[in-house]
């Protein structure tokens, strides 16, 4: 392994504006090599902004590490373009990269168990049989994300500036882990306001995702159209989002538990009532999931090229009139 790279810090002090680029360019290059952009399975660096959950804001301020199931390019997943399936994508050089393979992937298994343990208590709820979403959780996929947010301005406009917007989740149950910085929050819809999610030490935040719910619905919320996912009321895919107004940097690491890619998701027995027929069709975990991604991530670049396009329009302008 190579020993990592020495960075001249020097120039930060200086008054020479390129050398000060420079040093903020090479600490990027290392990410740029690791980018999630790079690959088609979302495995790596995401860089700020990449991501627009909530229509009607800007780009989302956080950064963060995609991280699965190491599979190897030989596997039959990896083959056939499963779902976020494919070889982890690691830095090359970092301090005690070994470990922090080792108890990333541990953590990353740990979790998995958990969520099916999750699964499995859900299932009891519904009136099934504890074992009722085995054929969902084998072969199942998830995805860790390891989440920096930096910290908002205080007065900054919360209707654009967000860490994470509004939204409920894709999948079907997210494990989320947070240090001791707040700026998650909840909407209650009885109450319409957004309640704070106090970190507490040794507890998991779980969200159930739309995928769990099996059907959905549009709502109004805050002058955006939100989806919001759930099994005939039984149970809600809550909305929540990300706003750190605390002035630190803000880290959490949610794990999202998708199942299995080709499994169909269809509303649940006693989720209906007798005689009625389903509100929507069966759908495949990888469809929900993957469309989703390509919506929020889509919107983000789509609202990029639009700012882009308004900033030429405007140089062109001014050289027109010069």
């Amino acid at each position: 392994m190579s020993a990592p790279p020495i960075l001249d810090f020097s120039p930060f002090y200086g008054n020479d504006a390129i050398a000060k680029d420079k040093l903020v360019e090479d600490s990027l290059d290392e990410k740029r090599k690791v980018s999630k952009d790079l690959n088609t399975w979302n495995r790596g660096y995401e860089f700020l902004r990449s991501q627009m959950l909530e229509v009607g804001t800007a780009p989302e301020l956080k950064e963060g590490y995609y991280i699965g199931e190491d599979l190897p390019t030989t596997h039959p997943y990896f083959l056939q373009k499963k779902l976020n399936s494919g070889p982890n994508i690691w830095p090359e050089i970092m301090d005690g990269a070994d470990d922090f393979k080792k108890t990333t992937m541990d953590y990353y298994q740990e979790t998995c168990k958990l969520a099916r343990d999750v699964l499995k208590v859900l299932a009891l709820t519904l009136e099934l049989p504890e074992t009722y979403f085995d054929d969902f959780t084998t072969g199942a996929v998830a995805t860790m994300r390891l989440l920096h947010y930096p910290p908002q301005s205080a007065d900054s406009d919360e209707k654009l500036s967000r860490g994470i917007g509004a939204h409920t989740d894709f999948g079907a149950v997210t494990l989320l882990l947070q240090e001791e910085v707040d700026g998650l929050q909840v909407w209650e819809k009885d109450t319409q306001t957004w309640l704070d999610v106090e970190p507490t030490k040794g507890a998991y935040v779980v969200n159930l995702g739309n995928m769990f719910m099996r059907s959905h619905e549009t709502i109004d919320q805050e002058d955006s159209v939100l989806t919001r996912a759930r099994s005939n009321d039984r149970y809600i895919s809550n909305l929540h989002r990300v706003i750190n107004k605390s002035g630190k940097e803000r880290y959490s690491i949610p794990v999202f538990f998708s199942g299995n890619p080709d499994y169909m998701i269809e509303c649940l027995p006693h989720c209906c009532e007798e005689g009625q027929k389903p509100k929507y069709p069966p759908i495949s975990v990888a469809d929900v999931v993957g469309g989703s991604y390509k919506e929020s991530y889509g919107r983000a670049e789509a609202h990029k090229e639009k700012i882009e396009k308004q900033s030429h329009a405007a140089d062109v302008r001014q050289a027109i009139t010069v």
